[in-house]
């Protein structure tokens, strides 16, 4: 029995809760798998997992050992990455998953000089605002603004996103803007479904706190369609202001309520714990933090003229 080569499938199995994902990751065949983990059951002489037609889970050995044996994988994999990084630049295919309203706009620029500076490394960007397990969809990092769905998953902040309702000027101009956060259910509103909240709003002004639930005459999962919705004087809008921000600096659309702040969320790179010293996945997430720092490029000017905190 190759040891290692088992521990490493008994921790892809138990993080991917499926002997089949396990098997298409590390591109051998399920039986192999099965195999693996029936010859290091034999070998700790306890069953790992409890197993039905269905469900694949942790059996109460299964959870210690996982624990260790995740780590092990973790420092090999990191002794692998470090002896490579002393010979050569990373390499290989790296596939993340990225919120639109990062990746539209933003991201592509960041991309050209990564791979400029990296061209030994394959980019595949897949662009959705779905909620994923990183482990169990196969990416090696989604950058989200949700925690992670598992303990398995180490997450590591880039930024705050800051957001603003706003609306166009002649919106403004043919109904007016609410001087309170209570009058925004007096007006048309498109809201984003995406946000970690849901329909809860908390607006803050020193002591004073109002909690509202927003219904949202439109809804989206795209932040550019409700930013070009609120563009064409149809009503207010929620916007994070990396997408707001060049229409507010230009005047496209005004922001409401700016003496109260809104509560913001961190976008983040999620990725698999034995993925944590990967030199590929390391390589990119430093990028990113080095180049956006707390306050990114798009909030400065709103920063600067007092729309946001």
């Amino acid at each position: 029995m190759d040891r290692l080569l088992s521990i490493e499938a008994f921790v892809r199995v138990a993080e991917t809760g499926n002997f089949a994902r396990a098997a298409e990751q590390l591109g051998v065949t399920r039986s192999v798998i099965s195999h693996r983990i029936q010859q290091l059951e034999e070998f700790i002489n306890a069953p790992l997992f409890h197993r039905s037609t269905r469900h694949v889970r942790l059996s109460e050995v299964g959870e210690t050992y996982y624990k260790e044996c995740a780590d092990m994988v973790a420092g090999f994999n990191a002794l692998t990455e470090h002896m490579r990084e002393q010979r050569a630049k990373p390499t290989g295919k790296l596939r993340v998953q990225m919120l639109p309203g990062f990746a539209i706009g933003h991201f592509a620029k960041l991309l050209a000089e990564f791979t400029e500076l990296y061209p030994d490394i394959e980019v595949d960007v897949i662009v959705n605002d779905r909620v994923v397990d990183p482990i169990e969809e196969g990416f090696d990092v989604t950058f989200q603004m949700f925690p992670p769905l598992a303990e398995t998953l180490i997450e590591r902040k880039l930024f705050s996103v800051r957001r603003l309702f706003c609306a166009a000027p002649e919106y403004i101009e043919r109904h007016g803007a609410p001087g309170h956060p209570a009058q925004l259910l007096e007006h048309k509103i498109a809201l984003y479904e995406g946000y970690p909240s849901r329909n809860k709003w908390q607006f803050s002004r020193g002591d004073e706190v109002v909690e509202l639930s927003l219904p949202g005459h439109v809804r989206s999962n795209s932040v550019h369609v409700l930013r070009d919705y609120a563009a064409m004087a149809a009503g207010l809008t929620c916007l994070p202001t990396l997408v707001a921000s060049e229409a507010l600096v230009s005047g496209t659309l005004v922001p409401i309520l700016t003496d109260y702040s809104l509560s913001s969320f961190n976008f983040s790179a999620v990725f698999p714990a034995t993925q944590r010293r990967a030199l590929k996945v390391r390589t990119l997430i430093d990028f990113l933090v080095e180049r956006i720092t707390e306050q990114p490029a798009w909030d400065q000017p709103l920063l600067e003229r007092g729309w946001i905190r």
